[in-house]
């Protein structure tokens, strides 16, 4: 699949074995002495991948193999550069075509990707996954005429192809039919129960309806990803705008586990502690560890002043209305709460309005 989806997760088959050094018959670790050190796996396997370029350099896997190393370390240009090769070397190869296309793509070298996908598919006329990334670039490119084409000739190929129906169902999205979008994302999980971003898009579909089947496409894709900060969040979202505040709290909590670097999940937590539970302490605390995490946070920094000023602590609302201005002199907000401290007596020093980093 391409970024769009942001689905692919490379793996790294590393076959070439790692050798220690005492296992190869060099003597026993000497007793007050650290013991010998294993090869760091990726160099070994490098090693040995370069040995045998070496041996056959017109053998277009080795190429594709010593990519795929590449681009486990994110040496995106490296991949590059050997898949490439391996074009070179076997332009008959839909895998390779493919491949490289994928990375043209993720590097945003759209029309070198199409290229690749265009070739791959002229080399195998059968291959569905070469004309529904040539879909997924029209679509991109908000070509929809043509990415339903391409997606309705793969589809004709393949009629359970869910990814085909994904992007159906994503292109209904953009033209606005909701309706014809939902039946699509249906039709891609009745197809691939292990359709994540299916799941997450009828999440979205069924929460601006209201729908509680809202939940259930978001625990699903939970279950699929227990990991997912993307699930747990518009999970949190969809709980937090029906009012579900225990439930929704439990998700933002969930985040702050699986990335404690998570600002947004604290914002979340203290709006909801400010504006449902009356909770002006624990507001302020989310908020400021929303802040700690991102400094240019306005709104955190505002929903801090709000809280403040609601705790009667004006003086330190003040001042961070007069940070939000001073990173934002447009936000309406934070100037409206200081000209309430104005009209309350509350001294407001002037700041000079700036960008803050």
């Amino acid at each position: 699949m391409l970024v769009l989806t942001k689905l692919l997760r490379r793996s790294l088959y590393i076959t070439a074995p790692v050798l220690i050094w005492a296992a190869c018959g060099g003597p026993a670790d000497v007793p007050g002495q650290m013991p010998v050190q294993a090869r760091d796996p990726f160099q070994v396997s490098m090693d040995s991948i370069n040995a045998r370029i070496l041996d056959d350099p017109g053998k277009a896997s080795l190429y594709a193999w010593r990519a795929t190393l590449f681009l486990s370390v994110d040496s995106l240009s490296d991949g590059q550069r050997d898949l490439e090769w391996a074009v070179k070397l076997d332009s008959t190869n839909v895998n390779y075509r493919l491949r490289l296309g994928d990375l043209y793509y993720r590097t945003t070298r759209v029309a070198k990707a199409q290229n690749q996908f265009e070739r791959a598919a002229q080399v195998d006329p059968s291959n569905i996954s070469a004309i529904l990334k040539q879909a997924e670039i029209q679509l991109v490119l908000r070509n929809y005429a043509q990415s339903m084409d391409l997606v309705n000739k793969a589809l004709r190929k393949d009629q359970h192809a869910a990814h085909g129906y994904f992007l159906k169902g994503w292109i209904h999205m953009e033209t606005g039919d909701t309706a014809l979008a939902l039946s699509s994302f249906r039709t891609a999980v009745e197809q691939d129960a292990q359709d994540y971003p299916a799941y997450i898009m009828l999440g979205k579909i069924s929460a601006a309806k209201h729908d509680p089947l809202a939940e259930q496409y978001y625990a699903t894709a939970i279950s699929l990803r227990p990991r997912s900060v993307e699930a747990w969040y518009n999970k949190g979202m969809y709980h937090q705008e029906a009012g579900q505040d225990s439930l929704a709290l439990a998700c933002y909590e969930q985040i702050m586990k699986l990335d404690p670097r998570n600002a947004l999940a604290w914002y979340n937590s203290g709006f909801i502690r400010m504006e449902h539970l009356q909770d002006l302490s624990g507001a302020k605390r989310d908020f400021s560890e929303a802040i700690k995490l991102e400094p240019g946070y306005a709104d955190a920094w505002y929903n801090r002043g709000l809280a403040e000023e609601r705790s009667n602590e004006l003086d330190s609302a003040a001042a961070n209305y007069q940070i939000v201005i001073s990173m934002r002199p447009d936000h309406a907000l934070a100037a409206e709460g200081l000209d309430r401290l104005q009209s309350q007596g509350v001294r407001i020093k002037i700041r000079e309005a700036k960008n803050r980093k």
